[in-house]
């Protein structure tokens, strides 16, 4: 059994939730990883972000978002809406998390309370989840003719570098 492990820094927008096509970028990755049966795992170590597989779309809106990211994006506004303000329709963050993540000494997370507004991508990152994995067959992922995988930053709060992390296994 072999292991590859690579990891992507995708950048979010900052305004939007930010969907990055990250197909072409795997196809590479399992290529370069000389396995050519077994598993692609693809994870985000964050809470308001996702990997998910979705039909690709052809048709984009003028911000470049696909159709269909656009018509999910429009759902979930209405069972999660954005927050915000504070004490608006989420009880997250609390007056103890707010003083934990103000007093921590990492450039992740900016001393400005209003990133912390972010409870809508925290729930949109849970009904998602964070990983997908994908079969492996004679050098190729098994994603069909038109599956692609996406990895998605919820957080619409501030631009940021994401992590994506690919393990590669198998023989």
């Amino acid at each position: 059994m072999k292991m590859y492990k690579e990891t992507m820094i995708l950048t979010s927008n900052g305004s939007r939730v930010t969907y990055h096509n990250i197909t072409d970028k795997l196809i590479k990755i399992v290529k370069k990883s000389g396995i050519s049966n077994g598993l692609c795992t693809v994870q985000s170590p964050h809470t308001t972000c996702s990997v998910i597989f979705e039909e690709y779309v052809h048709d984009k809106d003028l911000n470049g978002d696909e159709y269909l990211q656009v018509d999910l994006n429009r759902i979930l506004d209405n069972i999660v809406p954005r927050e915000l303000s504070e004490n608006m329709l989420y009880r997250y963050p609390g007056p103890k998390h707010i003083d934990f993540l103000l007093g921590m000494d990492d450039p992740n997370y900016p001393p400005d309370p209003g990133t912390i507004l972010n409870g809508d991508a925290h729930i949109r990152g849970s009904l998602f989840g964070a990983s997908e994995s994908f079969i492996i067959d004679d050098s190729k992922m098994q994603i069909g003719t038109v599956g692609y995988i996406y990895f998605i930053d919820w957080d619409q709060n501030r631009v940021r570098d994401r992590k994506c992390h690919v393990l590669v296994m198998g023989e």
